[in-house]
């Protein structure tokens, strides 16, 4: 047997640990499982990324399961991998090419690729390294990545089979386009943020007339792209020009005014302008009145030839020049505060124009219908449920998908174009055009959206389109665990893609976790300045500490409040649990475990027994329900609060003044208690638990393997379980005595008890333990016990117990404290009450404050109340 050092030091064997499951092939599915099968798919981080305070809370979710259920024998896989992640990567590619003084664009395309390859080859594996820091036991053998050739035939073969059912279009439509990134987006990567703006109220005269419409805008620029203004059908208020022409101010251009009823006739003057090269409404108003599109901005932001004198301008130096060139021709007639939500790119946050471009979509509808069926039949099942909501509500409003992308890094479009501008997909440009006869092929220039390979994650990671063995062993995964964030980028996605190519769902749990944020409830950033590095983290407590308090702070689908101070609580809890295990090891006798006692077990084993059944059987159900957090305080106060407080005090007793048979039980109940600990807590602390199991006597095989504890065919002692917290309570009573009385800790006293009965059996039966634990010099139970002169009591049960004092304590010099002490509470006290019966505090303070004052008053009263029993334990 093994010595433990004094220290817990997670530096000494958490990566030595690591090293050795991986070399030894432990995360990968065993082939001898009988069990049954477990498959997760991680969400592959951005291959730009570095390990976040998010990422530890979700690979640590996946750790635990994937564990857990290795333990408990069945086959496991979890399947990891990275995502080349298109803007994110090209764009860290761009900076990197600057610092050295390159244009990204002089390199060319195939230049440019090039260099983000050697970037990844030389950086990208970063986060990867980071989470088997963490301890993530994913089979790292079959580690993917979204652009690597398997899943890039997987896209390919996706595109072509969309195309060909007519799921896949090109067209000219509006989308949205970042100026900064030089790319569409989908409506999924808009994130849209309250701004302060304004409404521009300006007049279109009537052609040949003094008359004029009054419309409102926010994007006054835009006015310059207008082809028509809209109203109501019917609306009163025009029915005189309805069939005049306006003339576009600044511009001069005659427009129609139209009739429509997606015009709201209350709002404002009725009256709206239409812009359907930058507006998505506009746009959809606009084909239905076949109405000219009109761009005024450029793929830069600034304003094109159609802007007439304004061409050139910055979209923002125009939206001033515009107003300023309104107010000259009288025609801008006020101007209102207004806030209201602007679409920003979810990767660079600056503001997205809606513009109109030829892109690629996907048609949704119809990949939808299976997926909302998946969702209300309870094929997949949403954790917490009122995700599920959210997630149909936008299934059934779905729009087409825009899946083109103006970048060079990424899935190239399979598409390419004759001199003549024919279209065939990739592999059949090695014959002439069919349609004209023309051999000169060029292939589409744009890539697929990132996530276009990220929605085939679940099967085309185990080899789709070829039907392989991982295909079939591992396919419909079992779990995702995710944040809501990516719901509809991601999750629905999947969802939509496993119906649609694998004919089945592509897992069963959604488990949705919150999202991490400090301890003032702000989203974690780095312009913040509140996002702590998860390795200095990891460095300073070990990620056994940083793994176990994550899962403890996080409430099933709520957000986690997260301060650096926090880990001490999975750094102390490590701690204890380590210095069980050396009082455990340093009370075997020549270090080898007893053997199994044949005697009548004491109450407290047949009491720690059952309570460990109990809390095998919950931590069972928290994780199969998702309930990381209660799985993690459960474990922590069972260890804590009644392994080490009670149990291990208790059989301390036993093993240093019980017979040597007393002893062995003991030894042998601790030791064998201490073990199920070990098993239960490995999923959410591998490397210590595994450390400890290391220097066990009798160990046959790693912890990583198993097995999870099983339940016994009776688990519950109720009886034991009443008996020891009859007993407990005893013990608790006397401490509370001791310290009301202000009896040093360690000092012995004696004790006298009015008991009969079955009370009086237990506290007899347990007369060593109680002694002990309690700092009895003399203990007396006896049913005709009389009260005592200068004695502090308390009744437990139906039973009186006496704290004697005389001997014990100088009871004048406590009788002088006490009496100061309580003259102190009753001044402040007094200050407390009429503080709250002051009817100027009670209105002008914060609700808080008040709320403050009142439990210190409460707390007030309580301390008053046990120094007047203490003064009248020290009374003859």
């Amino acid at each position: 047997m093994k010595e433990m050092p004094k220290a817990y030091d997670p530096s000494r064997f958490e990566q030595r640990w690591y090293e050795h499951w991986r070399r030894a092939g432990q995360f990968r599915p065993r082939e001898a499982a009988q069990a049954g099968r477990y498959a997760i798919v991680i969400p592959p981080p951005n291959v730009t990324g570095a390990l976040t305070i998010g990422h530890v809370l979700n690979n640590t979710m996946q750790d635990v399961l994937i564990r857990w259920k290795r333990m408990q024998g069945l086959r496991t896989l979890w399947l990891p991998g990275t995502d080349h992640a298109g803007i994110a990567t090209q764009n860290v590619v761009k900076k990197h090419l600057a610092k050295e003084g390159i244009e990204y664009q002089d390199l060319g395309r195939e230049g440019f690729i090039e260099r983000v390859w050697a970037w990844k080859q030389s950086y990208g594996g970063r986060i990867v390294k980071q989470l088997q820091m963490l301890g993530c036991s994913c089979d790292w053998e079959r580690e993917r990545f979204t652009l690597d050739e398997g899943l890039s035939r997987a896209v390919e073969e996706v595109f072509k089979r969309l195309y060909r059912k007519g799921l896949i279009y090109r067209g000219e439509y509006l989308i949205n386009w970042c100026a900064t990134c030089h790319t569409a987006l989908s409506d999924e990567e808009v994130e849209h943020e309250e701004l302060e703006g304004h409404f521009w109220h300006i007049k279109y005269p009537v052609k040949g007339s003094d008359q004029g419409v009054v419309v409102a805008t926010t994007r006054p620029e835009t006015m310059l792209g207008d082809t028509a203004v809209a109203i109501y059908p019917g609306d009163p208020r025009y029915q005189e020009i309805k069939k005049r022409t306006l003339v576009l101010p600044l511009i001069e251009r005659e427009i129609p005014i139209i009739e429509d009823e997606a015009v709201d006739p209350e709002f404002g003057t009725g009256a709206v302008k239409i812009t359907p090269g930058h507006d998505p409404n506009d746009f959809e108003i606009g084909r239905r009145h076949g109405l000219q599109v009109i761009s005024v901005l450029d793929a830069e932001g600034r304003m094109n030839e159609n802007a007439g004198a304004f061409a050139g301008m910055d979209r923002y130096e125009c939206r001033q020049a515009v107003i300023e060139q309104l107010k000259k021709e009288g025609l801008l007639l006020r101007t209102e505060s207004h806030r209201h939500a602007v679409g920003h790119c979810y990767r660079c946050h600056q503001v997205v124009e809606p513009m109109v471009s030829q892109q690629w979509f996907v048609r949704m509808k119809p990949l939808a219908e299976p997926a909302i069926r998946a969702a209300r039949e309870g094929a997949v099942r949403f954790i917490p449920a009122r995700w599920e909501k959210t997630y149909l509500h936008w299934l059934e409003n779905i729009r087409d998908w825009c899946v083109s992308r103006q970048l060079w890094w990424g899935h190239r479009i399979p598409v390419w174009y004759c001199a003549n501008g024919h279209m065939v997909l990739s592999g059949e440009q090695d014959q002439p055009c069919p349609e004209c006869g023309d051999a000169h092929w060029r292939q589409d220039p744009d890539v697929l959206d990132t996530w276009f390979s990220s929605w085939l994650w679940p099967f085309s990671t185990l080899g789709w389109p070829e039907e392989t063995q991982d295909l079939r062993d591992f396919y419909p995964t079992d779990t995702l665990v995710t944040g809501p964030d990516i719901i509809f980028f991601w999750v629905a996605r999947m969802i939509m893609a496993g119906y649609e190519f694998m004919g089945e769902k592509p897992f069963t749990d959604v488990h949705l976790h919150g999202m991490v944020r400090d301890e003032q409830g702000r989203k974690m950033s780095k312009s913040l300045g509140n996002s702590p590095d998860p390795i200095d983290l990891i460095e300073e407590y070990g990620a056994d500490a940083l793994r176990f308090t994550m899962l403890m702070l996080t409430p099933t689908g709520g957000d986690i409040l997260f301060g650096r101070k926090k880990v001490e609580v999975g750094r102390d809890f490590a701690n204890k649990l380590w210095n069980a295990g050396r009082f455990i090891l340093f009370n075997l006798r020549d270090g080898q475990p007893p053997d199994e006692p044949q005697g009548e077990a004491a109450l407290e084993d047949r009491w720690i027994t059952s309570r460990l059944q109990s809390v095998i059987a919950e931590t069972e159900r928290d994780l199969e329900e998702y309930r990381f957090n209660d799985a993690a305080h459960l474990l922590y106060d069972f260890t804590w609060k009644e392994f080490c407080a009670w149990y291990l005090e208790m059989a301390k007793v036993r093993i240093q003044k019980g017979s040597p048979a007393e002893a062995d039980h003991a030894r042998w109940v601790l030791l064998r208690t201490y073990r199920q600990i070990l098993a239960m807590l490995h999923p959410l602390m591998p490397y210590i638990t595994e450390e400890i199991w290391d220097h066990l006597p009798g160990k046959r095989a790693e912890l990583i393997l198993g097995p999870w504890p099983a339940l016994a065919a009776d688990p519950r002692d109720e009886a034991a379980e009443a008996e020891m917290a009859y007993f407990q309570e005893a013990v608790v009573t006397i401490r509370n005595l001791r310290s009301e009385m202000n009896i040093p800790p360690g000092k012995p006293v004696p004790v006298g008890v009015r008991a009969d009965g079955e009370e009086a059996r237990i506290l007899e039966q347990m007369s060593p333990a109680l002694r002990a634990l309690a700092r009895i010099s003399a203990l007396e139970v006896d049913p005709g016990y009389e009260k005592p002169h200068h004695a502090a009591s308390a009744v437990v049960g139906a039973a009186e117990i006496y704290v004697l004092l005389e001997g014990v304590i100088d009871l004048e010099a406590e009788r002088a404290r006490l009496q100061k002490e309580l003259g102190r509470v009753a001044d402040a006290l007094d200050r407390s009450r009429k503080k709250l019966a002051n009817q100027d505090f009670l209105t002008r303070a914060k609700p808080q404050v008040v709320d403050q004052e009142r439990q210190k008053q409460g707390q007030l009263e309580a301390t008053r109340e046990k120094i007047e029993r203490a003064l009248a334990a020290l009374e003859d």
